[in-house]
């Protein structure tokens, strides 16, 4: 009997070529010089790397964070790596152990971000799971007792100037200190000073709006969609200590940054995949970072259907719907949804979703569609009663379809 081959099957680091921004990060901190690079991929050399994971923290998009179990003796070659477009499939290797693993935990995350994120995704109907083709998220990198400074390149109001909601378009860059921050995910602003007892201001939290490669791609910064708070939900006069700060920002100002946040409501990437997008005001920040990296990759042709359903008071109250308007209607279906046209009838997102049923049963049982769902908690409802007329008239059940789309990462839902 042959005896075993010792360590038959080894752990062979890769880089993703689909999110690599070619920053040459992590070949510059490579302490075995493991990773070079053409004038296509970074690639890594799989008889130098030793699996240190030096280069992984840095990387501004996880893409180095990559990994497949292969036969020690027939890796992937530096020629094979260097003609990928994405990265192979992972096969039944994978399931079998190998000689080391990857294993990083995530700090825990500030009592604050736990009590925001448990509010916000309270109409979820149960713990979300992130799409098993989402890209890896990296969490907490800088906490509350250490956050980054970030510098404001700049501040753009998205309503119209006498609109009732005064809705800024910030976006904020970090220099030479790694980010990385992917679509779906948040970020926390520390504003300056204390609060009435004397202690110094909890952050914030704010998703993103732009995608992976930055606001500006190829550059480390990020872009947020943020409304002055004047009121609360009642109506009553509030100063949102946060968000006024935030929107009064001007360019070259320097801001408390913490996070990144997030290991769930994230983007699939797998090729095909569809996405139905509903939100209302500030809740459109992840959806616009969803569209956006899809815009930014058209030439692949590898997404599916993108379907927005967006609700505001009116055109001028709505952020980005000048350039929502450019984007063509081959690329993404776009629903408005006025509810303060002087002379016409409210419409709401759920009356929307309502008039569109056929499209939404048929993403709603689409097992490559994925749903999303941000902004005031007060459309939560109706959105969800949507859901189960549309399921009800065409002899399904949405209580029954809603557990399976949690279980299969397809539901996702972030509202205030």
């Amino acid at each position: 009997m042959n005896a075993p081959v010792e360590h038959a099957i080894a752990k062979q680091h890769l880089i993703d070529p689909e999110i690599c921004i070619r920053c040459n990060t992590c070949e510059e901190i490579c302490p075995v010089d493991a990773i070079t690079h053409d004038n296509l991929n970074y690639v890594v050399k799989f008889d130098v790397c030793n699996g240190c994971l030096a280069c992984v923290p840095p990387c501004p998009t996880g893409a180095i964070d990559s990994w497949r179990n292969v036969e020690r003796a027939t890796p992937y070659s530096l020629e094979e790596q260097f003609q990928w477009d994405v990265l192979p499939d992972t096969t039944e290797l994978d399931n079998v152990e190998a000689p080391f693993a990857v294993e990083r935990a995530d700090d825990e995350l500030p009592a604050e971000v736990q009590e925001i994120t448990s509010i916000a995704t309270a109409g979820q109907g149960g713990p979300a799971l992130a799409p098993w083709s989402a890209s890896h998220p990296y969490l907490n990198l800088y906490p509350p007792t250490r956050p980054i400074t970030a510098t404001v390149t700049g501040n753009y109001r998205l309503t119209a100037d006498d609109a009732s909601s005064d809705i800024h378009h910030i976006v904020l860059d970090f220099g030479a200190t790694p980010f990385p921050v992917l679509e779906g995910q948040s970020i926390g602003i520390i504003p300056p000073g204390t609060d009435e007892k004397g202690k110094p201001q909890l952050l914030r939290m704010y998703s993103v709006a732009s995608p992976r490669d930055g606001e500006r791609p190829h550059y480390n910064n990020l872009s947020l969609t943020v409304k002055r708070v004047t009121e609360d939900h009642e109506g009553r006069p509030t100063r949102g200590v946060a968000s006024n700060y935030v929107c009064d920002l001007q360019k070259g100002d320097k801001v408390q940054v913490t996070g990144p946040y997030g290991s769930t409501y994230l983007m699939p990437n797998h090729p095909g995949s569809s996405i139905m997008m509903i939100c209302t005001g500030t809740g459109s920040a992840p959806m616009r970072a969803m569209t956006e990296r899809r815009r930014r990759r058209l030439e692949r042709n590898e997404g599916g259907e993108l379907v927005l359903f967006f609700g505001a008071r009116s055109p001028d109250e709505l952020p980005y719907f000048g350039p929502l308007q450019k984007l063509p209607k081959d690329f993404i279906d776009i629903n408005f949804a006025f509810s303060r046209v002087p002379g016409e009838p409210k419409r709401y997102v759920q009356d929307v979703i309502r008039e569109r049923a056929d499209k939404v049963l048929q993403m709603l049982q689409d097992e490559n569609c994925y749903i999303y769902i941000c902004g005031l908690k007060g459309m939560e409802t109706g959105v969800l009663e949507a859901f189960r007329d549309i399921c009800r008239a065409n002899g399904a059940d949405w209580d029954q379809l809603r557990p399976e789309l949690l279980a299969n990462a397809r539901f996702h839902v972030e509202t205030y």
